[in-house]
């Protein structure tokens, strides 16, 4: 995967949805809403990271 450019417009986009993630995180043993999944799902897309590396940037873990 080719690393994003860090343009102003990337950062702004990328730094909004880390904002709103920590606005809907879930309590420890709880699931995420559906906003919250569609915001991970965005970030995930826009920064290549996968689910369990952005939950550990949360401080979340993933629950099997």
């Amino acid at each position: 995967m080719t690393r994003p450019a860090l343009t102003p417009d990337f950062l702004r986009r990328r730094n909004a949805l880390w904002q709103q993630l920590r606005a809907q995180q879930p309590q420890e043993g709880e699931a995420g809403s559906p906003e919250f999944e569609r915001l991970l799902a965005d970030l995930s897309a826009l920064i290549g990271w996968d689910r369990a590396r952005i939950l550990a940037g949360l401080g979340l873990h993933e629950h099997h």
